[in-house]
This record gives structure tokens, C-alpha cells and sequence, in this order.
């Protein structure tokens, strides 16, 4: 049998858990001996991860500079692009991942001899649509020959709101020890030994509740004078047309000290160096998908504590037993009262993180890949 050529359709490979799992899919995929093909619609600028060897990234094909300015209107020419591209490649497999890739893909394979694959990678109702986006989801997703879901309340979701009926559970893979690439900080740079840190990471501050920190911290670091609150991933500058960093110093306000003792480094590569240094690792989301941060900082061994937001960390924490889980609707009081607790009961924190590293064998990327490459294969048998 000729091998499957498989592609894996994004909008880009910017800083995120959902370019990660791709290359790793990709990765994956290319081991099995397949041809693989990255498409992206944005180019290599927009960047934060290198491509795995062996695997091929290509540009989504443009529309011209004066159909560009339609808008909207230009969206069926980029689509019938789009198609061409799959056709000439001779494409027996392709996987959309997150909403707008998706549908896209969806669109351009209709007539297409090959199988479709979609991922979402939040849950889709707490990050909302417009309405064009929305209604074609709502058309497009019942046509993907699969699903690849991360957690039951999104499947759940996908069934009742999309009439997605073939769907396959799987979570994030963790490995551990993670790899350093760059750019590498180092902890010690920031923060001296033995200083307490809280530990947060994620690249959207809303989104991960960075926000919700501020008053936690302006109680708890007037209370010791040596606690830190590290938040990587938040890149300077402005995001989306939003400068995360000036905002959330705007929250915490005045207390110079405070503002000495709240990290921002920026995004690294070298995260397991972090969750080592870390004496507590906090993920304040309002949603998730499946956290990619939460999963590794346990790995790592951390004492965590995660919102108990629609998905992901209950998927990961059972209360008490290997981290905690704060109801979505905790005040400032309750993460003081959580996190203080930690701070002050390190026996605590190291029965928690000990139990917290056995998701490295839950969550085993071998175990995981299987799953994944059978999955495939079942498609192009079927």
C-alpha cells in the first residue's frame, strides 16, 4: 500500500498549545513513515516553534491585492485556493485544526477523494464566533469523517450544538523532561534562591485569568516581603492590538515593590527550569481546552492550583489529592486562603506535586500516539 500523505491545516505556528500538539501530531505522523505537509495561512514570522525535520510547511495560496480588500466576498476564492492546493499534493488525509482552519478545510475538501479530520482546541462555546463563522461551523462540522475531541464536555457540546457524531477522545500527551529550546531563561536571572515564587504561564491573559492574580498578589506579597509572581508567555508589546503587560501592572497598582516583584519575562523555551523553581503553579483560566501548562507543571511536579473553568483542569485535578481545584466563581479571598495555605505548608506542596507527577504516566505521549496513528489508519481504511 503507498504511503498516506497527511496534511495539518493552522492558521500559524505562534506560541500555543495548539501548534505544539500539531508538530507533535505531524511529528507523529512523519515517524510512521507518511508524507506530511504543514499548511499555514500566516508565514514563518509569526513563528514560535521550529519545524519538525522531515516535514514540510507551505503558505495557504493569496488572493490578489485587489480582491483582497472584499473581505468577506474573498473568502470562496481563498477557499477554491485552498482546494487546489490539497488536489495537487494529491492529499489522502487532512486535519483542521482549531475553528476557522477547520471549516475551511471542510469547505475546500467537498468533492475531494480524501478524509477529513477536525480539532478544537478550546471549548467551543467559551470563546465566541461571529455569526458568519458560527453558522458555518454549525453546517461544516457534521461533514469531517472525525473528531478528535480533548475533553467529554467538548464532545458533549460538538454532539448536541454541531450534530458531531464520530468523535474519538484524546487528551494531550505530556513528555517529560521537556526540552529547552530558545530563547532559554533562566530562573536565577529573575529571582534569587530560595525567594518563594508563584508560577503562572500562558500567552492570553484574559483567558488564563492573569488578571484575576493582581489583587491576590497585592495580599499576599504585603504579607511576605520576599514572595514573587512569575507570569511567562505574555510577550511585550501589544497582542492582538493589546499590550498585556502594561495592563495587568496598571491592575496591580503603585507599590513599587510589588511591581519589582511581579516577573514578566516574556516567553521561554526553558519551562521545566520554571516549574522546578516554582513553589506554587496557579492557572486562574476562565476557559480551556486541555491545559498544556497545568498538564506539564504537574508533570514537573509542582503543587498546583487550577479554576475549575467548563474544561480541562477537572480533568487533571482531583481536589486534594494531587493539586487543587477552586470553584470558577472563587473570589480574590479564596485563591489568598488556597495559595497562602501552600506557601505556608511545604510538606504539603511536596505530597501534592508527588502525586501530581503521576499524570506522566496517564498522559504517556507512546501510549497516546497509538491512539492517535490508529485513529488515522482506520479512516483510510474504512
Amino acid at each position: 500500500m503507498p504511503e498516506m500523505r497527511v496534511a495539518f491545516i493552522i492558521d500559524s505556528l505562534k506560541l500555543g498549545g495548539a501548534e505544539r500538539v500539531l508538530l507533535q501530531w505531524a511529528s507523529w505522523c512523519h515517524q510512521e513513515g507518511w508524507q506530511v505537509l504543514v499548511v499555514t495561512r500566516k508565514g514563518s514570522v509569526m513563528d514560535a516553534y521550529p519545524l519538525p525535520e522531515g516535514i514540510e510547511r507551505v503558505v495557504e495560496p493569496t488572493v490578489s491585492a485587489q480582491l483582497a480588500w472584499l473581505g468577506w466576498f474573498a473568502f470562496p476564492l481563498r477557499v477554491l485556493a485552498f482546494r487546489q492546493l490539497l488536489y495537487r499534493r494529491h492529499i489522502d488525509l487532512a486535519v483542521g485544526v482549531t475553528t476557522l482552519p477547520a471549516v475551511k478545510l471542510l469547505l475546500a475538501a467537498i468533492g475531494l477523494s480524501l478524509r477529513t479530520v477536525v480539532s478544537e482546541r478550546n471549548y467551543p462555546p467559551a470563546k465566541s464566533l461571529s455569526l458568519p463563522w458560527h453558522w458555518l461551523r454549525r453546517i461544516t462540522y457534521p461533514w469531517a469523517d472525525l473528531h478528535l475531541v480533548q475533553t467529554r464536555e467538548t464532545g458533549l457540546w460538538l454532539r448536541e450544538n454541531c450534530a458531531v457524531q464520530r468523535q474519538q477522545l484524546l487528551p494531550n500527551s505530556v513528555t517529560w523532561p521537556l526540552p529547552d529550546r530558545e530563547p532559554v531563561l533562566e530562573p536565577a536571572e529573575f529571582i534569587a534562591p530560595r525567594k518563594p515564587l508563584i508560577l503562572a504561564a500562558g500567552t492570553k491573559a484574559h483567558q488564563k485569568g492573569f488578571d484575576r492574580l493582581m489583587p491576590v498578589f497585592v495580599d499576599l506579597g504585603r504579607r511576605d516581603p520576599d514572595l514573587h509572581l512569575a507570569l511567562l508567555g505574555l510577550a511585550p508589546g501589544k497582542y492582538h492590538g493589546f499590550d498585556q503587560q502594561s495592563w495587568l501592572r496598571q491592575l496591580l497598582g503603585q507599590d513599587s515593590d510589588l511591581q519589582e516583584r511581579l516577573l514578566m519575562p516574556g516567553v521561554s523555551g526553558s519551562m521545566a527550569r520554571w516549574y522546578t523553581r516554582a513553589t506554587v503553579f496557579v492557572l486562574p483560566s476562565r476557559y480551556e481546552g486541555f491545559p498544556n501548562v497545568l498538564l506539564e507543571a504537574m508533570a514537573a511536579g509542582c503543587a498546583c492550583i487550577a479554576s475549575d473553568c467548563l474544561t480541562g483542569p477537572a480533568d487533571l485535578i482531583h481536589h486534594g489529592e494531587n493539586g487543587l481545584l477552586l470553584s470558577a466563581q472563587a473570589t480574590s479571598d479564596d485563591w489568598v486562603a488556597a495559595i497562602a495555605g501552600l506557601l505556608a505548608d511545604p510538606r504539603q506542596c511536596l505530597r501534592l506535586g508527588e502525586r501530581a507527577a503521576r499524570v506522566r504516566e496517564r498522559y504517556d505521549a507512546a501510549c497516546l500516539r497509538n491512539e492517535f496513528l490508529e485513529a488515522l489508519l482506520r479512516l483510510r481504511h474504512g
